[in-house]
């Protein structure tokens, strides 16, 4: 429903991840380059913001991207009352992209 919000999506509309600056570093990436984030699930690479409030070994992501649909990535559980995604966890790899947009 975000994505549906002119506002919002004027403010970010492209995909992105927010990780810790020490957890770019180590994989030798600068705040606003591109990452894959790979699950067993599927793959897909956007931009990488860094974000000292993500905890490291940890990945952020938003559902409202449909080029970059988080969903694709975790598990399609859904709350059996409410019908509404539970908050995703899942083990992640995650690399440099390989690709340039565009």
């Amino acid at each position: 429903m975000t994505r549906r919000a002119d506002v919002l999506d004027a403010l970010d509309p492209v995909p992105w991840c927010g990780m810790h600056p020490d957890d770019l570093a180590s994989i030798g990436v600068s705040s606003g380059g591109r990452v894959r984030l790979q699950t067993r699930r599927g793959q897909l690479e956007l931009e990488a913001r860094a974000d000292e409030g993500v905890r490291q070994g940890s990945v952020f992501m938003a559902f409202c991207y449909h080029e970059a649909a988080a969903n694709l990535l975790t598990q399609p559980a859904l709350d059996p009352f409410g019908k509404i995604p539970e908050f995703k966890y899942c083990a992640l790899r995650v690399s440099p992209a390989a690709t340039v947009p565009g």
